[in-house]
């Protein structure tokens, strides 16, 4: 049953649901377009992904990805099982 907001006496159930993204960075060896697309399919079928994408031109080839309740680690996983370098950058 909908609960009543006492700020503004809007129903939650017509308040729309925030979706928290998180950015995760990562150094690769994803240097060349064929690499990439090489990968593609493994990180689209990524539950959570929304968008991605590699910096070839940088020194670290720099992977991005905007998702939801993805690990870390779960994306090192994948790239490395497909024979690729990846490694998280943290602050």
């Amino acid at each position: 049953m909908p609960v009543q907001n006492n700020l503004t006496g809007i129903s939650n159930a017509y308040l729309p649901k925030t979706a928290y993204m998180d950015i995760l960075i990562f150094k690769t060896n994803l240097n060349h377009p064929v690499h990439i697309s090489k990968v593609q399919p493994f990180i689209q079928n990524i539950d959570g992904v929304q968008k991605w994408n590699v910096d070839i031109q940088d020194c670290d080839h720099v992977l991005r990805i905007e998702a939801s309740e993805v690990s870390p680690r779960s994306i090192e996983i994948v790239l490395q099982n497909a024979g690729y370098y990846c490694e998280e950058l943290t602050d």
